[in-house]
């Protein structure tokens, strides 16, 4: 057994993990949102593609304590969700979310902690760079959608949100305007907690690429 999961641990941590997360990001950021604003996907089906990001981020780390913890809360997201697309009578859609953030929040230092590994400087980093950035962009949707399900409103648009899965697409599409810092002004934050997650991640947005790229550049400059 702990050879079969020293060869996953090994396999995610190649150039190839690293790529297919990077499409998988693109299809939930940018694709995903179209198809249920249009009503062409089963939103068991959107779920699983969260849960797949999830699995993803467990081998992301060839650290034991830290795969032990994001297989942890791997497990809790899926049976939450198993639970709510279960015929019981219960359903813990709050917390579901909540443990959504922080799965999200260990993907993101994972990944941060796999950029920089070895001081590396090439293709994959970049793309990994970009794997960090759509992942505070998702983590940012969730938040928001955390506020709405516990404070009953988050973001105002024409459309009534409601804090589900369908209204995902309007999430995300406000966290990637708040996170490169457009400000088209169609949705603005109406309580204090969207307004301060808004801002970090507008703060995020501007001084994440610049470190970034500092940081590749340094590394460039040691490998000559």
């Amino acid at each position: 057994m702990k050879n079969l999961i020293d060869k996953i641990t090994e396999n995610w941590l190649t150039e190839v993990s690293i790529i297919s997360l990077l499409i998988s990001l693109i299809f939930t950021v940018f694709i995903l949102p179209i198809l249920i604003e249009l009503g062409h996907v089963n939103f068991v089906f959107v779920n699983a593609v969260f849960v797949f990001l999830f699995f993803v981020g467990i081998w992301s780390s060839d650290t034991k304590l830290l795969v032990f913890f994001t297989s942890i809360l791997f497990l809790v997201q899926l049976s939450l969700r198993i639970i709510r697309f279960s015929d019981l009578p219960i359903d813990f859609y709050l917390a579901e979310r909540i443990i959504g953030l922080l799965n999200m929040a260990a993907f993101i230092f994972l990944n941060i902690r796999l950029l920089f590994k070895d001081h590396e400087s090439n293709t994959y980093r970049i793309m990994g760079a970009v794997n960090v950035y759509l992942l505070v962009a998702i983590y940012g949707a969730f938040g928001f959608e955390v506020i709405q399900l516990i404070m009953g409103d988050s973001i105002s648009d024409t459309v009534e949100l409601s804090g589900v899965d369908s209204d995902f697409s309007t999430y995300i599409y406000f966290s990637m305007v708040s996170v490169t810092t457009v400000g088209f002004g169609d949705f603005v934050p109406v309580n204090i907690a969207s307004k301060m997650l808004s801002v970090f991640l507008s703060m995020v947005g501007i001084l994440y690429p610049a470190i970034v790229i500092a940081r590749l550049i340094g590394a460039g400059g040691k490998e000559k």
